[in-house]
């Protein structure tokens, strides 16, 4: 390992999202402005945010700009999930946490004319475990954990735990006798704008379907459909890349997590048995009107990033180097570059994300076995790091993977399978030293 003088590594560059980096490591950490907004932009910012954060009520309410709660849902607000814009919590194996912002798709196998998921027939693509007085809650989620004991090379022991997901308490009869569960934990916000503008030519050309340079990674991208334009494009957002703009994102949310409605999904998502859920009172139609989605949106991609901290600690520059030398560079791009945005400030950025935005098989371990779109069950998006190390400060604790089960980066690294195999085996058979220098780099993003 280089240390010292002209041979230690090349300096890091703490503007991980560019010219909208800003410097922080208190629990606000996700939820400040980009800081190269304009003072019109900032007023915008402040409007989103408010529908961001603030609980909705059920209709008819005198606040009738934020009534239409339900008639079933999984929170009252996007801030309900996105704690301090960061991230949900799934239960934990001692039963002591209740989740919120962790919420089950639910499909059946085959794919809708858009290539999408098939919903269950009585529950539709999400489980909603809340509802409003009068209407019945869908289902109850259920959880059981099962003790994975493990070794590093030099003898040294860890302990993985690995999630199974199972609903109780059905409303309206049993699921599909073929149905697809998975689990998905609501991510942080961050720098959304910043990579839904990278150009879609840069991640296709990242692309190696086939795995042609015989590397062992086969990133792929996912095609969705994109409601807004009735047509096939690049995945972006989403475990799965399955949704292909922050606006459909924040629309999908409100829809399926909140029970509002909007131009993009105008139709409550209330089962063809679910009586009392139809006959519900709304709040609109829609309940989000078209300029308040895009005051949500806006604030959505305006969201700072975090800036990268001790890039002068020796210990953080090897740690970069190790990233690279495990492998974990050939998933986790470090570098990218935004194209032309309508908001200024995200155009023609350099930006340190570590993602390519692609899908990547992981294995059997982590698989979900639930296609959406051409994402296969054991496929996930190469969910970016930067802000990683900031996460137990914004939530308190530290949830990792689509469903939260790594509560400490070591064991989100040990749990990479598939494509991920080689990286997580150098990271176990290294030396102690090696992998603390790891673990600083990314404590430090």
């Amino acid at each position: 390992m280089r240390v010292g003088g002209s041979d230690a590594p090349p300096p890091l560059n703490p503007d991980l999202g560019g010219d909208t980096t800003r410097s922080s490591d208190s629990q606000a950490s996700f939820s400040f402005p980009a800081p190269n907004l304009t003072t019109a932009e900032r007023r915008r910012f402040e409007v989103g945010d408010s529908f961001f954060t603030k609980n909705w009520v059920t209709a008819p309410a005198s606040t009738d700009a934020r009534d239409g709660l339900g008639p079933v849902f999984n929170a009252q607000a996007c801030s309900s999930c996105h704690v301090e814009d960061g991230r949900g919590i799934p239960p934990d194996p001692s039963g002591s946490t209740v989740p919120l912002g962790l919420l089950l798709r639910l499909s059946v196998p085959g794919e809708s004319t858009t290539g999408a998921p098939v919903p269950d027939p009585i529950y539709g693509g999400q489980l909603q475990d809340r509802s409003n007085l009068g209407v019945p809650a869908e289902g109850t989620m259920h959880v059981e954990f099962e003790t994975i004991e493990g070794e590093y090379a030099d003898g040294s022991r860890y302990t993985l735990v690995q999630p199974t997901y199972t609903v109780t308490d059905l409303q309206f009869g049993p699921l599909a006798a073929d149905i697809m569960i998975s689990p998905r934990l609501a991510p942080q916000v961050i720098g959304m704008g910043l990579l839904e503008v990278i150009p879609e030519e840069t991640i296709l050309d990242a692309a190696d379907p086939d795995d042609e340079d015989d590397d062992g990674i086969s990133g792929r991208p996912n095609m969705v459909w994109d409601e807004g334009i009735g047509a096939t494009v690049l995945g972006r957002f989403g475990w799965k890349a399955n949704v292909a703009t922050v606006e459909q994102q924040a629309a999908g949310a409100f829809v399926g997590d909140i029970g509002i409605t909007s131009s993009l999904h105008p139709a409550q998502e209330c089962g063809p048995t679910q009586d009392a859920c139809t006959a519900a009172i709304d709040g609109g139609e829609p309940e989000l009107t078209d300029e308040r989605l895009a005051d949500v949106t806006f604030y959505g991609r305006t969201l700072s990033v975090p800036a990268m901290r001790d890039v002068d600690d020796a210990g953080v520059r090897e740690g970069s180097e190790t990233f690279e030398s495990f492998g974990c560079a050939s998933c986790h791009t470090a570098t990218q570059a935004t194209g032309g945005s309508d908001i200024e400030s995200l155009a023609n950025q350099t930006i340190f994300p570590y993602t390519d935005l692609l899908l990547h098989d992981m294995g059997p371990e982590l698989a979900d076995n639930r296609p959406d779109f051409e994402a296969s069950g054991s496929e996930w998006r190469t969910p970016p790091l930067w802000g990683i190390g900031l996460i137990d400060e914004v939530n308190g604790v530290r949830f990792l993977l689509h469903d939260g089960r790594a509560a400490t980066l070591e064991e989100a690294i040990l749990w990479h399978g598939g494509e991920g195999t080689e990286s997580a085996e150098a990271f176990r058979t290294a030396a102690v030293e090696d992998r603390r220098r790891l673990l600083a780099f990314l404590e430090a993003l």
